[in-house]
């Protein structure tokens, strides 16, 4: 029997994803958007779907709100808000980001 392996629209998500810098955030519609043929719901199921180690920074996909969306009951949001203050991403009071200093790419 074959490994699993992820659909090759996994693989897009995943090349757009690894191009974000240290330090900048995108959204999950953004990423949806230049993927395309895909939504925002299905990026953050290619990011769950990753393997523990993964070279891909699932950290720096955020919702539009500029929010980190819950997951894994709870210690997923913390991990990942430490993972990006490590990058020098800052959340205010709300837990948001400032899109125009942390966004990748413009935000529609």
């Amino acid at each position: 029997m074959e490994p699993f392996s992820p659909p090759r629209l996994y693989d897009r998500i995943y090349a757009i994803v690894r191009q974000i810098p240290p330090g900048k955030v995108a959204s999950y519609g953004q990423i949806a958007r230049l993927v395309g043929g895909c939504s925002a719901q299905m990026i953050g199921f290619a990011m769950a779907a990753l393997p523990e180690g993964s070279d891909v920074p699932w950290q720096r996909v955020i919702n539009k709100q500029g929010k980190i969306s819950p997951h894994g009951y709870g210690m997923g949001s913390v991990i990942q808000r430490q993972l990006l203050e490590e990058e020098g991403v800052i959340f205010d009071l709300e837990g948001r980001i400032d899109w125009d200093r942390f966004g990748w790419l413009e935000i529609e």
